[in-house]
């Protein structure tokens, strides 16, 4: 069913109003966390759950994470690689769920290795502003191992441990408008 108030049609993303980004366990003792500045993404809802689809574009070069010489790292070829992998993707394969919660799973393509995901979606609802355009509010989360899309870089640490978890919670809190 789809949820209250999401009609049919084509929804896009309102970057300026939405947040992809992820947290990585640091040293083994803290998280970090780096946001995308530059997000695309088609919600195309159908007559029925199952007929509705969603893609998104992240353009790997808008990785921020305050911290330009992290930033620069994890652009480089042993992370994100941006210059030989510019993007990352994700496409919908399935949409299942009811009410406030959904699970929206998918293939999420990291540095050209495409692996399925599922993320747990809450929606937050659809409101029309002041300027009387239709939003919807998701809120979603996953977690996935960054070394299964050959994010497999890290360094040994004197007290033990690696430098970089291997586990990536990928955090997305996005706002569509109705086309």
């Amino acid at each position: 069913m789809i949820p209250t108030g999401l009609t049919a049609g084509t929804w896009n993303l309102d970057s300026s109003h939405s947040e992809v980004g992820f947290t990585v366990r640091h040293a083994g003792i803290s998280k970090v966390r780096g946001n995308f500045d530059k997000v695309t993404a088609v919600l195309e809802v159908g007559q029925e759950l199952s007929d509705s689809k969603i893609t998104a574009v992240i353009d790997a070069a808008s990785f921020n994470s305050n911290d330009a010489n992290r930033d620069a790292h994890v652009k480089g070829p042993d992370f994100f690689d941006v210059e030989q992998f510019p993007e990352l993707t994700f496409t919908a394969t399935g949409i299942e769920g009811s009410g406030e919660e959904y699970k929206l799973t998918g293939d999420l393509t990291i540095k050209g290795t495409t692996r399925p995901v599922t993320l747990d979606v809450e929606f937050n609802g659809v409101a029309v502003d002041p300027f009387g355009a239709t939003r919807a509010g998701f809120a979603g989360t996953t977690a996935i191992s960054r070394k299964e899309f050959g994010l497999t870089w890290n360094a040994a640490l004197e007290t033990g441990g690696v430098l970089v978890g291997d586990k990536v919670t990928i955090n997305v809190d996005v706002a569509f408008v109705k086309a």
